[in-house]
């Protein structure tokens, strides 16, 4: 497929902002039809999001996280996740986390898959991964500046819920759908039926 009329190139770049964070870059671009324009661009680490998954007598729970959101200004129910340390793996990133806000260890861990946060805006990946064979820890191992509580949700209550609070955070809907697509038995076996095809 010819996408060259597509492609932009970056031709220099500058720091804007920096934070413990992220970083803010303004980037020079040129244009498929050779014209410059300046974007805004976030750096940042990658992410991982985890999707833990317990089966009980009454039915697969989410072991899931609630937690106060600075942006939002709200509490927030979704999937354990965070920032991936320094050399750290992402399957590695995946495990601590899970550790450090539910107190609870996988003994498998799968990749849902991978994907830009904000394509438009962020540079960085979040790395998604499903977590089973679940055994408790001692406790929790939180930051200084995080308070959150760990807690069982029904799998149909989330899926009911998804797209109205308390389920705000959209990443979390992008986990349970790829949580969906990678344990569906009946997911279509042709490889055409995931290609792409141009518009005529």
């Amino acid at each position: 497929m010819e996408t060259s009329h597509l492609i932009w190139t970056e031709e220099k770049r500058k720091e804007a902002y920096r934070s413990g964070v992220l970083s803010v870059r303004d980037t020079e671009c040129r244009s498929p039809e050779g014209k410059t324009k300046t974007f805004t661009v976030i750096d940042a680490a990658d992410w991982v999001i985890v999707v833990p998954v317990i089966k009980t007598r009454e039915g697969t729970r989410f072991l899931m996280v609630r937690q106060w959101r600075h942006g939002a200004r709200e509490l927030s129910l979704e999937f354990p996740g965070g920032v991936i340390e320094n050399g750290e793996s992402a399957e590695a990133g995946a495990a601590r986390e899970l550790a450090e806000e539910t107190a609870y260890q996988a003994g498998k861990l799968r990749s849902l898959g991978s994907m830009n946060p904000n394509p438009a805006l962020m540079s960085n990946q979040v790395h998604f991964y499903l977590a089973e064979d679940l055994s408790p820890l001692p406790g929790q191992n939180l930051d200084e500046d995080e308070f959150v509580d760990a807690v069982l949700v029904p799998r149909g209550e989330v899926m009911t819920g998804m797209g109205g609070k308390p389920y705000i955070h959209a990443l979390t809907a992008t986990a349970l759908a790829l949580y969906l697509c990678g344990t569906r038995p009946d997911w279509p076996e042709n490889p055409a039926d995931f290609q792409a095809s141009p518009v005529s």
